[in-house]
């Protein structure tokens, strides 16, 4: 069969949600009368759920990341390496911005690739909100590149701060010697969390690779959250928990603080006070890209959303879908919209794939449920916290401790096995248990 012929799929992303679903629309339609299209900027996928680690140093990414183009030779569906630029509704095309190397000279050119159904799941970006000098000074982890930029800078002001120790010791130092590293994490939700708990977790490993004269205690880390209290999302008791957890840590945690402006020595709060700080990151929210604010003509919201039918179609074009963070899914009786959760773009990338099944048979489709599964917050080696959905003991559970530390772990797992089947997700799992014993603690490179 002519392969312009064919029913074409376009994925836009590649992120969790956009993952699973191509791999599993390629292992259900295959090639024959099927073209499945993802197209990603990035050549690899890393679980965002783990970009603190990889921040921190704790995770190697290269050991977890997916290809995108094996995955979808073994898979059926094919990776265009790509950033969307618009949506051709009327000819049912999506347009394809240039893509230029380090150099800036031109990889691949603006081109066109045709759709019969088009998904968007371009995840979200970090909200600053307006706050004056956030893009300028803050660091982010929203993908790998700004994970490893981020390990690399906490790397070298550790090492200044050990050569500066060593050379206080030495009665060598000099006045404008920097014995400390002061990180400011902006945003108590879970990334900021985890963060905070990750660094202190690598700091206390540092000696044993090459930092002999470095303390975890010139490690410095605040932790700004503009609302009442940390992690929102968990029960009360639980996220207090945690904020003990944090300040027995080290980590000082502001509550009800709201940042005014950010300058490159230091944040500033509502409230007068100055954190200064070398490495400032910026976790406060999430919205869609700006690109899709109005894109093609389709609704969005203020936070640049797609707005959704509860079959998780864009309200103006049936063709085009949306799940995960880029989309606004207000179902019916709720009165928020489904939370960006990486939950939820597993649980819609299952609706999508079964409503494109219905597509290709001529059926209705279904609409979406979102499923409450809890929430599960990681302290590092030294605790988790969260709430479950404990449908064996009638409602919802909290959990701490080895138990919680237990299912944290299995969420990554259950992960693997929707990116990559039972079988090889299963021998990457018991890979994972062996590089655990023989490779490093931390990634230092």
């Amino acid at each position: 069969m002519d392969a312009k012929k064919k029913t074409q799929i376009v994925v836009v992303g590649g992120g969790a949600g956009g993952l699973e679903l191509v791999r599993k629309l390629g292992a259900h339609f295959g090639r024959r009368s099927y073209d499945i299209i993802l197209v990603e900027q990035n050549r690899t996928h890393i679980w965002k759920p783990l970009l603190h680690e990889v921040a921190a140093g704790t995770l190697d990414a290269n050991l977890d990341e997916v290809g995108y183009g094996s995955h979808g030779a073994r898979w059926g569906y094919r990776f265009f390496y790509g950033r969307l630029e618009d949506i051709d509704r009327a000819n049912r095309q999506v347009v394809i911005a240039p893509m230029l190397d380090e150099d800036g000279r031109e990889i691949i050119g603006r081109h066109r690739i045709r759709y019969d159904y088009l998904v968007m799941a371009v995840g979200a970006v970090s909200n600053d909100f307006g706050t004056p000098g956030v893009r300028e000074h803050c660091m982010f982890l929203e993908n790998r590149d700004q994970a490893d930029r981020f390990r690399t800078r906490l790397l070298n002001h550790c090492i200044r701060a050990a050569r500066a120790a060593a050379g206080g010791a030495a009665g060598e130092q000099s006045e404008n010697a920097d014995t400390g590293v002061r990180v400011a994490i902006v945003g108590g939700g879970a990334t900021g969390v985890e963060l905070a708990a990750e660094l202190y977790n690598a700091a206390t490993a540092l000696k044993t690779y090459g930092l002999e004269v470095f303390d975890a205690k010139q490690l410095s880390i605040t932790l700004i959250e503009a609302g009442p209290r940390i992690l929102p999302a968990l029960p009360e008791k639980l996220a207090q928990a945690a904020h003990e957890e944090l300040e027995a840590l080290g980590v000082r945690v502001l509550t009800g603080t709201m940042v005014t402006q950010v300058d490159a020595a230091a944040i500033h709060t509502k409230a007068g006070e100055t954190v200064p700080a070398q490495l400032k990151v910026w976790a406060a929210g999430v919205r869609a890209p700006d690109f899709l604010k109005d894109i093609a003509g389709l609704e969005t919201n203020r936070n640049n959303q797609l707005v959704v039918t509860p079959s998780l179609q864009t309200t103006r074009d049936a063709r085009i879908y949306a799940l995960g963070d880029c989309c606004a899914c207000l179902l019916p009786g709720e009165e928020r919209p489904v939370p960006p959760r990486a939950q939820a773009a597993h649980q819609m990338a299952d609706t999508v794939f079964a409503n494109l099944k219905a597509a290709a048979l001529g059926r209705k489709p279904e609409a979406f449920v979102y499923r409450d599964r809890g929430s599960l917050v990681s302290l590092s080696r030294y605790s988790t916290v969260g709430s479950l959905m404990g449908n064996l003991v009638g409602g919802r559970m909290a959990v701490e401790g080895r138990l919680a530390r237990l299912v944290y772990v299995s969420l990554y797992r259950m992960h693997l096995l929707a990116i990559h089947g039972w079988l090889r997700g299963l021998a990457l799992i018991a890979v994972g248990h062996v590089n655990q014993v023989v490779r490093p603690k931390l990634k230092l490179h």
